[in-house]
């Protein structure tokens, strides 16, 4: 090997060297800017919680009429009409309006029963009606029900289906929420802080979780009762300073 050829290697052999050393020396310092940072933040979540109640309920009523003969069926249909015609007149009686009162279609349903050998023995012909109610009185639809069982006593035959109540008014309300979720979690981070003496400072990242809605005293669900919980939970994270 020649002069030039040996110093042409020196010179690749130190850059390649140098190139080396300068990226460990990066890897170095990133990683220990992210390990001051991660401990120089503080993790801590937030909650808020409010008691609130249903402003829409939905509420169904079944009225059934049936008979043994086919030649039955028109007398009846006159007596499902007179059925929805008692069960409306109750509803608008009680408080509720035309607008919140709606009337459904008239349901034909044929039931056969025959014996062992196939033979016709008797036939039921069967007319459902439905009535709904969608209305922001919540609480009248529950004094409403009771009412109900007057009709059933002058031999209606109805099936008063449990109202399923809903709060839609969530979005008013998520703003003060995460406020206050996210002013909880800065006073657990002070608390964190005081015992680690250091002092909390911005906030590095958030992320808000969802809104969750339950009846007052249930694990789930949340169209069974009037009053009901709404909670969110906030993850937020916290510059700390000495």
């Amino acid at each position: 090997m020649n002069n030039s050829e040996s110093n042409s290697s020196s010179i690749i052999a130190a850059l390649l060297l140098a190139t080396g050393i300068g990226l460990a020396g990066y890897f170095i310092s990133e990683t220990l800017y992210k390990s001051k940072i991660a401990l120089n933040t503080a993790d801590v979540k937030g909650l808020a919680e409010r008691r609130v109640e249903a402003d829409t309920a939905y509420w169904s009523v079944h009225y059934t009429v049936s008979g043994s003969k086919k030649k039955d069926i028109p007398a009846l249909y006159q007596k499902s009409e007179l059925d929805q015609l008692q069960v409306i007149s109750l509803l608008l009686d009680s408080g509720f309006s035309s607008e919140e009162v709606t009337p459904g279609v008239i349901s034909y349903f044929k039931q056969e029963f025959r014996d062992d050998k196939q033979k016709l023995v008797e036939e039921k012909h069967v007319l459902v009606g439905e009535i709904d109610v969608q209305t922001s009185q919540v609480r009248l639809v529950a004094e409403v029900r009771s009412k109900l069982n007057k009709l059933i006593a002058e031999g209606l035959d109805i099936k008063n289906n449990p109202p399923a109540y809903h709060f839609t008014q969530l979005n008013d309300i998520k703003p003060d929420m995460l406020k206050e979720a996210t002013t909880n979690a800065r006073l657990a981070a002070n608390e964190f802080a005081t015992n680690a003496g250091v002092k909390v400072g911005g906030i590095r990242s958030a992320r808000q979780g969802g809104f969750v809605i339950r009846d007052v005293g249930e694990n789930y669900g949340d169209t069974k009762k009037i009053e009901k919980d709404v909670r969110v939970v906030t993850n937020v994270t916290f510059f700390l300073t000495d």
